[in-house]
């Protein structure tokens, strides 16, 4: 990591701290935001499609406006994995960092674009929010069918309002 300005990623889940993690802020344009991270993980974790461990690198991409982030996946010697894309509440960036509230739908896209996996959707099922929050669950939903379109278009690295290649 270099002399860039740092800030706090904060994930939440159900209204707790899931995870928190220093990054470089890369750009911040008033509506999306890049941020560069190490693995946060106290250690490897395989989800039997990828896995994330110490060296790797993520280069996430949040939204003001947007109900997803999307975060791209490099080892420590830089070859892409893939993105993991989390479905959250649009990111709210202050003086204390970055937070995001996770909704528990997530989509994996490989290096090569050719898995698209949707996942998490029985934990959505679970999670109480429709019943707790409808406005919310159909946008988590339509953000998860968004992100699954852009994947399968091969344009998930062209979202627009900030591409999110290298």
């Amino acid at each position: 990591m270099n002399n860039a300005p740092t800030t706090t990623v904060s994930l939440l889940k159900a209204g707790r701290i899931k995870v928190r993690y220093p990054a470089e802020v890369l750009t911040d344009d008033g509506t999306h935001v890049v941020v560069r991270a190490a693995w946060a993980g106290t250690s490897a974790r395989d989800f039997g499609f990828v896995r994330f461990e110490e060296g790797d690198v993520f280069t996430e991409h949040y939204w003001r406006d947007r109900w997803y982030a999307v975060k791209e996946v490099r080892d420590g010697g830089g070859t892409l994995k893939g993105w993991y894309c989390d479905v959250t509440r649009p990111a709210v960036v202050g003086p204390d960092g970055i937070v995001v509230e996770d909704l528990d739908l997530d989509l994996w896209v490989s290096a090569d674009e050719t898995a698209v996996l949707r996942l998490d959707e029985d934990e959505f099922a679970a999670s109480g929010l429709e019943e707790r929050d409808p406005g919310a669950a159909a946008e988590a939903r339509r953000a998860l069918d968004e992100l699954e379109t852009l994947a399968r278009e091969g344009s998930l690295t062209d979202l627009p309002g900030g591409a999110v290649a290298g």
